[in-house]
């Protein structure tokens, strides 16, 4: 959303709320294509019980998304409410006026309906507050206490798929319960289809090596102290350490069974190359599988699973955190702010939720207690199983207190693919010099 916060505060193209509109009717954009239909589906339910019509339109990828949005915001024709990326895009448009503050909107009634872990997704906390306060910040301008979206859909990366016909061939039928039994099943399905059986990921986008496969594996090997140790100032802990080389080794492992070329693939392009059966194994997040049906590949077809944790590691079996994923927020411009509340409550119901889980096979940010695998399909369902846990043995990638505050995760994550899958470094080198940038970011800090 860069274009779009470069965008000078809207405050002079608000429309009166109350003065002009038709009051039973909205618009809604989304950058989601595979939401559209499971909104479609929300918004007929929606105009029975209210009477209030929702269009609903998708404007995708998310550059055109985002240039359509800017182009509006400047134009004075905002729809009345946006599907936006969550706890990042959503705090840039409040930052512009493009979209409202919504707190006093959002009551206990409504956000309790979301799961316990996103309830506070879109609220200015203090946290974020301090990350906006540099006015180069590309949220500066909100303040704490301001909530600018609501979660509509959550889950996590860091989500491992295979294609179940591939691995029965290999005669694999259970997903591995460590990283070892991972190891050994990737070595089976190479080793039964060297040319299509390996594990793709979008490397090209080399951070997903790094926050998608090496953290996981980082927490469940050393555990929750240890593990952001690898980011401290002491070097008796950081990845130049024998913990670190721990990790990287292990890490490393992997490097016979990516897939060929995964380091030129963007993420959707790995996750096609899965779906085309040029793969036998993925890794991405909950939000993959709709991607992979958008694709032609049946979501029964996938045995899905949180990245395994070593057998002997601190937590050999870590959870991993949910986190708001997208969320809806109402335009500064909307003529009925009021309805694309009650619009936005509505999609946050237990039954319109299931129903658009269904719809758009994507984890709903809704609470769906103990019907949650029926009303979301057996395999999304699996995936949130990695859900379950502990908080001190769970991973939770929206925690990062702990690194520099100048913390750059693509530089770091360029260093590791130097590891695998490019294999131009040594566990032992890629050590040294990701602790020496990670040093280089607390020096650049404490200037």
């Amino acid at each position: 959303m860069a274009t779009v916060l470069t965008l000078s505060p809207l405050t002079a193209c608000g429309g009166d709320a109350s003065d002009s509109g038709d009051a039973k009717s909205l618009t809604m954009w989304t950058f989601k294509q595979s939401h559209v239909q499971a909104l479609k589906n929300a918004a007929a339910d929606f105009e029975k019980q209210t009477g209030i019509k929702v269009s609903v339109k998708a404007y995708g990828p998310d550059d055109a998304y985002t240039t359509k949005v800017q182009a509006s915001a400047k134009t004075g024709d905002l729809p009345d409410v946006l599907e936006v990326h969550s706890d990042g895009e959503d705090f840039a448009l409040g930052a512009t006026g493009i979209t409202r503050d919504i707190a006093k909107d959002v009551t206990a009634d409504w956000s309790g309906l979301y799961q316990e872990g996103v309830q506070k997704s879109g609220v200015v906390t203090p946290a974020r507050y301090k990350e906006s306060e540099p006015s180069d910040s590309k949220t500066h301008g909100i303040k704490e206490g301001q909530r600018f979206s609501v979660p509509l859909t959550s889950g996590t990366f860091g989500i491992v798929m295979g294609n179940k016909k591939k691995l029965a061939e290999a005669g694999i039928t259970e997903p591995p319960a460590s990283y070892e039994e991972f190891l050994e099943d990737l070595k089976a399905t190479t080793a039964k289809d060297p040319k299509n059986g390996g594990v793709s990921l979008g490397l090209k986008v080399k951070a997903t090596g790094l926050t998608w496969s090496l953290q996981p594996l980082a927490f469940g090997e050393l555990g929750k102290e240890k593990y952001q140790a690898l980011w401290g100032k002491d070097a008796s802990g950081n990845f130049a350490s024998a913990n670190g080389r721990k990790v990287l080794d292990l890490y490393a492992r992997m490097q016979p069974y990516w897939m060929p070329g995964t380091q030129t693939l963007d993420i959707d392009a790995a996750d096609q190359a899965f779906a085309q059966g040029k793969s036998a194994w993925d890794i991405g997040g909950t939000f993959t599988l709709a991607f992979l049906q958008q694709n032609g590949m049946n979501p029964e077809d996938v045995m899905a699973f949180g990245f395994p944790g070593p057998e002997k590691g601190a937590v050999p079996k870590p959870a991993l955190a949910p986190l708001a994923l997208t969320g809806l927020a109402a335009t500064s411009t909307s003529k009925h702010p009021e309805n694309a509340a009650k619009w936005m409550k509505f999609l946050a119901q237990p039954k319109t939720a299931a129903r658009f889980a269904k719809d758009a096979t994507e984890v709903p940010s809704t609470e769906l207690g103990d019907d949650a695998a029926a009303a979301m399909g057996a395999t999304l369902a699996a995936m949130t199983k990695a859900f379950a846990g502990a908080p001190e043995n769970t991973y939770d990638p929206t925690v990062n207190d702990f690194r520099p505050p100048t913390y750059d995760q693509d530089s770091m994550a360029e260093i590791l693919a130097d590891l695998t899958p490019l294999k131009k470094k040594d566990a032992q080198t890629a050590g040294k010099d990701m602790a020496k940038l990670n040093d280089n970011f607390w020096a650049s800090a404490e200037k």
